[in-house]
């Protein structure tokens, strides 16, 4: 194995987090998610992608991490692609239109379009590859907003037994009608690869065997056949996900499926967003909160919890790299636990993973 592969959790490192902290233990509240994470990381790096080197996703990744001001993380890559001995080792003919197509993706994902993945295609990448980098932009966009929001609640201030919010009003009818606004609905969407999706019928033993682990569905959804083109980048994905949203335990489903919906309309993933929006209301059982974040997240929220939520959403997404202890102050106010903080920030910051293959990989068609 290589030595990278055995290094201390990446993370926790970037975060400062030593054995002993407090936020050390708490992040070990979802262990599956914290083991997961180091795994993702360290095959989206390690594992053997053809036409794809581990020097280039280096550079790819210091790329990432520096368009998001994660220095520590920039450092981090940096260090991994001088201890490998790949710094000599020059880029392949596709490096310039993989750093330009992952900077995008990290500063601008709305705008990576079918047009934006061609570019990897008129480069030469075969789409085991492609489908091998936008795992690892995806996974950089999360591992950057985890890390800034563990070092902002190391900073914040950690009051004892705080009280709980006082419940919000009274829930108004959910809507019986779709709702559709600004380009955003919660009708139920199909989605459609702009890759080509491996087949079941030729697909190995362990492809299928990561399909059946990932979801109940998997086998018929262009979104799992076209990741499964790198099972093992998928299984680690998909365990940290099913953890972070459907783990009991921890913060409220409904509050994390909120934060799942503000970041997927930020972002302006309409699939992602239409999917979060019904699961969102069937927990909640109402829809008010989900027309104001369709129509401006910035303002969304029918109680003073839904509109903490939604702003640490915001601030998660657009501006990690400022992320601070004050962010945190609303959340501690309303009576959320650590554990329930890590929760929400889980959430939000897996659908900047989420959005980045969905939104930059293929399509929402109707049903």
């Amino acid at each position: 194995m290589n030595d990278s592969n055995t290094a201390p959790d990446v993370i926790d490192t970037a975060a400062g987090l030593g054995a002993d902290h407090p936020l050390y233990l708490a992040r070990r509240f979802r262990k599956t998610v914290v083991e997961h994470t180091q795994a993702s990381h360290d095959a989206l790096l390690f594992d053997e992608v053809a036409g794809l080197s581990t020097a280039d996703r280096l550079r790819v990744a210091v790329r990432c991490c520096e368009a998001a001001n994660a220095q520590r993380l920039a450092e981090h890559y940096r260090a991994l692609l001088s201890h490998v001995g790949h710094t000599s080792e020059p880029g392949t003919a596709a490096l310039a239109a993989m750093l330009q197509w992952a900077e995008l993706l990290i500063r601008e994902p709305r705008r990576g379009d079918r047009a934006a993945l061609q570019s990897l295609r008129d480069a030469g990448m075969a789409d085991e590859a492609i489908v091998a980098l936008a795992q690892l932009v995806a996974f950089l966009s999360y591992q950057t907003r985890v890390v800034a929001g563990l070092r902002a609640l190391a900073q914040a201030h950690d009051p004892v037994n705080q009280a709980s919010a006082a419940p919000g009003p009274a829930a108004p009818p959910a809507h019986t009608e779709p709702i559709r606004i600004n380009g955003f609905t919660n009708e139920t969407l199909q989605w459609r690869s702009w890759l080509a999706p491996v087949r079941v019928d030729t697909a190995t033993a362990l492809q299928l065997e990561v399909l059946d682990e990932s979801h109940a569905q998997a086998r018929t959804s262009d979104y799992y056949l076209t990741l499964v083109h790198q099972p093992r980048m998928l299984r680690h994905r998909s365990a940290a996900y099913n953890a972070i949203m459907y783990a009991p335990g921890g913060a409220p489903r409904a509050e994390r499926e909120l934060g799942a919906m503000v970041v997927s309309v930020t972002n302006g993933c309409v699939y992602c967003t239409s999917v979060h929006a019904q699961r969102y209301a069937q927990l909640a059982r109402r829809t008010d909160t989900v027309e104001q974040v369709f129509t401006d997240p910035s303002t969304a929220g029918s109680t003073d919890r839904e509109r903490a939520v939604a702003q640490f959403s915001l601030a998660i997404t657009l501006r990690p790299e400022q992320l601070g202890p004050t962010d945190m102050v609303p959340l501690r106010a309303l009576g959320m636990s650590t554990e329930n903080i890590i929760d929400l920030l889980h959430a939000t910051a897996i659908f900047g993973w989420a959005n980045r293959l969905m939104h930059n990989l293929g399509e929402p068609v109707p049903t």
